[in-house]
């Protein structure tokens, strides 16, 4: 039962690290966005339950430094892009 939790993305992740929707384990596996039936590549933030993602707004930035975002309503569908590493192949084989 906790495979299957852990091959679905979480409810809601983000890229910054700042934000408490921030996980380095589902990132670096590698999380794919599909919005509206269409594969979005520069999602910053996206949330399943309440159907929105959050994206880069071309390279304009705040008065901080961070991007401006831009926020979509729709359907939301994240999936791994690399599955998840079994129990013994935590390791690099040896050559």
């Amino acid at each position: 039962m906790a495979d299957k939790a852990s091959d679905s993305p979480p409810d809601r992740l983000s890229l910054d690290p700042r934000s408490e929707y921030f996980d380095e384990a589902p990132l670096s596996r590698g999380v794919g966005i599909k919005f509206n039936g269409q594969e979005k590549t520069n999602v910053i933030e996206y949330s399943i339950s309440e159907g929105w993602i959050r994206l880069a707004a071309g390279k304009s930035r705040d008065r901080y430094g961070q991007p401006m975002t831009i926020k979509l309503n729709g359907t939301v569908e994240p999936y791994f892009e690399n599955p998840a590493p079994k129990s013994g192949e935590d390791e690099a084989p040896e050559a």
